[in-house]
């Protein structure tokens, strides 16, 4: 895996993204949440993720931009080290629901805390 994130990897599918909200599983490291669900894409991407920002909490599009561009960061950056050994196809949105506008330091870190729950879980299921 690069350390990219293409138009490939992005989750853009209305349909994937509706089935991935009422059929997936999720794990939680505040103030991040990560929605997951197995699939098959018809490209050979073994994951294709998204991010997302309530509006309920930052009313200023500046605030849910910055927040965005953090977790796709955090993100990009940390992806081989947890999934370059995933075999499966997996659909993933990355969720923030905190208060307040965070630092990358602090991404980063619950981004790698998700990825590691992600893991355990996925692990206990197979």
């Amino acid at each position: 895996m690069k350390h990219t994130y293409g138009k490939t990897e992005k989750l853009k599918s209305k349909i994937t993204i509706e089935k991935l909200f009422s059929e997936g599983k999720s794990v939680s490291a505040y103030p991040l949440r990560l929605v997951y669900l197995k699939t098959n894409f018809e490209d050979d991407v073994t994951i294709k993720a998204g991010v997302s920002v309530s509006k309920r909490h930052f009313k200023l599009a500046v605030h849910r931009n910055r927040i965005k561009r953090l977790l796709r960061e955090a993100y990009r950056l940390n992806k081989n080290a947890h999934f370059s050994t995933i075999s499966s196809q997996y659909a993933f949105m990355i969720l923030y629901f905190g208060k307040d506008v965070p630092n990358y330091n602090f991404v980063e870190k619950k981004v790698n805390t998700l990825f590691e729950k992600f893991t355990k879980a996925e692990a206990n299921n197979l």
